[in-house]
């Protein structure tokens, strides 16, 4: 009876129930094509890389020179919309100087310029793929920047970190479909990007990897630290699986590529 005496409510429920069983639909087939390991839980064996301009800076930024001027445009910086959730970093406005300071000299001062471990969430949106090689008991992240990686101890909440480590400490375990990894105990040397973002050995990460289908995962990583931010703060993004044929992980031992800034730089201060 409502319908007839009302047919633009008839039609206003009709287009909620369709809409509500599209998403309905769309939720299980995502759910269907999730790859699963034997024990039921998310697959996330296979190699998997970034996109985006997020490694110069996690903040929205506009295009720039280069630090060598010489390399032109294939040196120059290029713009992205950043990947920090809300746009800003909340840091305190002394932890805002010092990413200044970072940044106004960062070829000198990026630990990743001189080879060193690029710590965590700054691995995964590095312009180089990473493996991840998955067990019921632990999961291990390969990395092809200089050979780094780490080991995921699965639903062990209690075991501690012997000491700080460039790729800090990292706990993982299931929430639904979500894979989260808890990693603390990090060096405060590094740095989240090349314009001099940066942290202290008090910084928390919380990693949710979702599957978003078969060959596309959503990143997202909470970071806390106190001495430098005045509130949690998130960046996202997605990671695509490479599916090259013979994909694999190369060498890219980079030591070799920083001897002589590294060594240089010792001869000019001795």
């Amino acid at each position: 009876m409502i319908f007839v005496r009302y047919p633009q409510l008839h039609r206003v429920l009709t287009g909620s129930v369709v809409v509500f069983l599209l998403g309905f639909s769309l939720q299980v087939a995502a759910q269907t094509t999730i790859p699963r390991t034997a024990d039921g839980n998310p697959d996330f064996n296979g190699i998997w890389q970034a996109l985006g301009s997020a490694n110069w800076d996690i903040e929205p930024h506009a295009a720039d020179f280069g630090p060598v001027v010489e390399l032109a445009a294939i040196g120059a910086i290029p713009a992205g919309l950043g990947i920090v959730s809300g746009g800003e970093i909340p840091y305190t406005a002394a932890a805002r100087a010092q990413q200044q300071a970072n940044k106004a000299d960062w070829l000198a001062l990026d630990p990743v310029v001189k080879c060193y471990m690029p710590g965590i969430p700054r691995a995964n949106y590095l312009p180089f793929p990473f493996q991840i090689i998955q067990s019921p008991a632990h999961i291990v992240v390969a990395y092809e920047f200089a050979s780094a990686s780490r080991i995921v101890y699965m639903d062990q909440p209690d075991f501690e970190a012997p000491l700080l480590s460039w790729m800090g400490h990292s706990r993982g375990h299931f929430e639904g479909d979500t894979l989260v990894i808890d990693v603390t105990d990090q060096m405060p040397d590094t740095w989240l990007d090349h314009a001099g973002n940066h942290h202290t050995d008090a910084l928390r990460v919380t990693e949710r990897y979702t599957h978003m289908g078969p060959n596309t995962l959503m990143y997202e990583a909470t970071l806390e630290d106190p001495n430098v931010y005045t509130r949690p703060w998130t960046v996202k993004f997605p990671l695509y699986r490479r599916l090259d044929e013979n994909m694999q992980l190369l060498e890219f031992k980079c030591v070799e590529f920083s001897e002589e800034l590294i060594y240089g730089h010792l001869r000019k201060t001795d």
